[in-house]
């Protein structure tokens, strides 16, 4: 089974500028699940948003490669998953461009 999350966006303190760790910038997170799906075994995608989002809330991290190698560990610590795809992207950080990071 496969989920997938996409766009979801939120404001956070992300980036190694100065100006970024004054000032919440937006974030889009797309990600990507590969489960074995069965009765007993699924797994709520609600929660998984909640804590990707949650996690970049409290860790301001300086780095969004940092990011996704930390919301990657706790997902599959906590979920019983196969795969994961990962892209954390900030669109405002450049005025012609949206940079992003992909695991």
């Amino acid at each position: 089974m496969k989920i997938k999350i996409e766009n979801l966006t939120f404001d956070c303190i992300i980036g190694i500028l100065p100006f970024e760790r004054e000032k919440k910038q937006s974030v889009v997170v797309n990600c990507t699940i590969k489960y074995k799906y069965s009765k007993n075994n699924f797994i709520d995608y609600s929660k998984i948003a909640y804590d990707i989002e949650n996690i970049m809330k409290k860790s301001q991290f300086k780095l969004i490669e940092d990011a996704i190698l930390d919301i990657r560990k706790h997902i599959f610590d906590t979920y019983k998953i196969k795969k994961i795809k990962l892209t954390i992207c900030k669109p405002h950080i450049i005025s012609n461009c949206k940079v992003s990071v992909k695991k």
